[in-house]
């Protein structure tokens, strides 16, 4: 029990630690070289207007650095691989920490790398002004393309590799889906990956998605699957290196080549917590990660109210956080009042994912 722990909690902590030492020099490049946005959004997801939007974030679009989400991924992945390569130099206590495993690791640690370079290439190309959209980067059905490929072939490995076809539904137990299970993973994962544009607001996605992983690391680690609840510990710890720096006033944004990493991470590690692990990490997904879920249906609310009820909005801009922020709310009290609501979420969706029903 004592060394599970120490395998959980030490990695985190060391990822902590690293992003915090990378940071300054990543900092450094990004303003050399003035990766920002150079110009502001013009046009929503429903093909209208911006004028709100760009009333509070207009001039932070253009001065604020974005690809802060390389502090996530690049301290998670050197972490992993600090421990592994530590446990093939040295026996004893490093191989009893390395969490680095075919079958609990591989799959989110490469999902989290690959998701990282399709996302950092969509911040290049924004940067640069280049691509299909309003200011550059990759169109949003590109990117929901690239997520449905990464998904796909996720859900493939799953489903004939792993022999998982299975989903634990509360006071039902495990339905087996079948081939449908394949179908099903995509569509989880592009949910939660729309989830991502939560990352509007200085400290606000980092916090949330911390409290998300950190939830899921003690699903695993409860569920014994100890490499797992490590990774995402792992994960937690580099979350909060990049928010220590991007609390308003932001040093830098996430970005796509953090928020992409990150949400089709989370929905693999919720199927790895699901009948692999002999819990409920799917049902629990919606509870535990409930502001993105609020986040995506807000957008979606708001496209299919203007596009049937003649331009009508529910909300005076979405996502719903920007809806807080034009009705009066400060940016801070937005984002700590999430905070709040996500730590909360996290708390009882693990309790619901302990609970035997």
């Amino acid at each position: 029990m004592t060394i599970n722990l120490i395998k959980v909690i030490l990695p985190s902590v060391i990822a902590f630690i690293i992003g915090m030492l990378g940071t300054p020099l990543l900092t450094k490049y990004l303003y050399k070289y003035k990766m920002w946005k150079k110009k502001v959004k013009t046009v929503s997801i429903d093909g209208g207007g911006t004028p709100i939007f760009n009333s509070l974030h207009a001039d932070r679009e253009v001065s604020t650095p974005r690809m802060g989400g390389i502090v996530i991924w690049a301290s998670a992945f050197i972490t992993t691989a600090a421990f592994w390569l530590l446990a093939k130099i040295f026996d004893g206590t490093f191989i009893k920490l390395d969490f680095l495993s075919r079958d609990q690791t591989w799959i989110p640690l490469c999902v989290l790398i690959l998701g990282a370079l399709v996302g950092l290439i969509d911040d290049i190309l924004e940067i640069k002004g280049a691509g299909g959209n309003y200011a550059g980067g990759l169109s949003l059905k590109k990117r929901l393309f690239f997520v449905s490929i990464i998904s796909f072939l996720i859900a493939l490995w799953f489903y004939f590799k792993l022999d998982v076809n299975t989903i634990s539904i509360p006071f039902l137990g495990g339905i087996n889906f079948g081939i449908l299970f394949i179908p099903i993973f995509v569509l989880v994962t592009l949910f939660i990956y729309s989830g991502g544009v939560i990352d509007g607001i200085d400290g606000l996605a980092g916090g949330v998605f911390a409290a998300i992983f950190a939830a899921y690391a003690g699903i695993a680690f409860f569920q014994n699957q100890i490499n797992l609840a490590a990774f995402c510990a792992v994960v937690v710890g580099s979350i909060l290196a990049f928010l220590w720096f991007n609390i308003s006033p932001a040093r830098f944004y996430m970005s796509e080549t953090g928020s992409m990493a990150l949400a089709i991470t989370l929905s693999i590690v919720a199927f790895m917590t699901d009948s692999m692990g002999e819990g409920k990490g799917i049902a629990v997904l919606p509870v535990i990660a409930l502001p993105l879920v609020i986040t995506s249906l807000s957008v979606i609310v708001q496209v299919i109210s203007k596009k049937f009820r003649h331009g009508k909005k529910v909300f005076l801009v979405a996502p719903v956080h920007h809806h807080f922020e034009a009705v009066g709310w400060p940016a801070y009290k937005v984002t700590m009042r999430y905070w709040i609501v996500s730590i909360v979420c996290a708390i009882f969706g693990v309790i619901l994912a302990l609970i035997k029903i």
